[in-house]
């Protein structure tokens, strides 16, 4: 039987089965979720431990500094162990939460949607500045998001860049109405248009920024990916065909008709296909004029102008 601290330092039988069904104090159920992720498959079993933790408990880490006995509650330790089953089923946390932060946007997300990873930030960060002076220079910035997803990279753009406007473009229903609503959470739906079309077929004008985080992994790599990735994210948003790189052919063989004179296309792609990507773009007619590495040092995004 489990003794629970009281105020005195013995503990009766009566005692520890109030305290039992009291639930766990914030300590405990850190540290019983922290035994339980304790296994090979994830990296980093305390943060992910706190993580799901504080998210059921609406605790922080302040809180367990501050309060360690502050008692959760059973209907809360339910929705942790429920949440722990799932992640040692190599589910991703964020999955588990239904959502992601991302470049302070926090995104909703769904089945038919790639998880935003930090990684994008990158292509964010590198074409930004060209959106900046884009719409300080002509008043606008119109930007052409391929490939939408969750929104991730058109919505963080329209943070940042309060004259831009964007048109995020998906073959799935489940995708878009995802990005609506995580424009219309993020207070960006005026200026956010989801478009379903099959990379530019039901597309119309023409752009300053093209972006796209397109499926880059190769159809014979698939299988080598984690179950936390392969089972998750859907697999369109992954399977770039047989070498990787057939959307890149897509996007740099039809952009052309929707880009205004000066624009751009910026592109994330696998951390070893940089001179396999710059040499498709090169082929269509395109320069690279700029790229950027991720937090780890590979390689992560391109821009492109012709």
């Amino acid at each position: 039987m489990r003794c629970w601290p009281t105020t005195s330092r013995s503990c009766s039988p009566i005692s520890a089965r109030m305290a039992e069904a009291a639930g766990r104090t914030l300590a405990q159920a850190l540290r019983e979720a922290r035994a339980r992720l304790t296994v090979p498959y994830i990296d980093d079993p305390a943060l992910e431990a706190r993580m799901i933790v504080e998210h059921f408990s609406g605790t922080s880490r302040a809180d367990a500094i501050s309060t360690p006995d502050r008692l959760i509650d059973t209907t809360t330790l339910a929705a942790i162990d429920a949440a722990l089953q799932r992640r040692l089923a190599r589910e991703p946390v964020h999955r588990i939460f239904g959502f992601r932060e991302f470049h302070g946007l926090r995104l909703s997300l769904s089945a038919e949607t790639l998880e935003p990873r930090p990684d994008t930030e990158t292509l964010v960060d590198l074409v930004l500045p060209f959106a900046r002076e884009t719409a300080a220079r002509l008043g606008a910035c119109r930007i052409l998001d391929l490939g939408t997803g969750t929104g991730a990279i058109a919505l963080a753009l329209l943070k940042e860049v309060p004259l831009a406007v964007a048109v995020g473009v998906d073959i799935s229903d489940d995708a878009l109405a995802t990005a609506a609503r995580n424009a219309a959470d993020s207070g960006l739906a005026q200026r956010f248009s989801a478009l379903k079309s099959d990379w530019f077929a039901a597309t119309e004008g023409r752009y300053h920024l093209i972006v796209s985080n397109p499926p880059y992994i190769s159809s014979k790599e698939l299988e080598t990916l984690q179950p936390e990735v392969r089972q998750f994210d859907p697999v369109r948003a992954l399977d770039g065909g047989e070498d990787g790189l057939d959307a890149y052919r897509i996007i740099a063989a039809g952009a052309d008709a929707c880009l205004e004179k000066g624009a751009r296309i910026a592109v994330e792609i696998g951390y070893t296909q940089k001179t396999e990507v710059e040499d498709v773009f090169r082929q269509a007619g395109y320069t690279m004029i700029a790229a950027a590495k991720d937090l780890a040092g590979s390689d992560r995004a391109l821009v492109f102008q012709r």
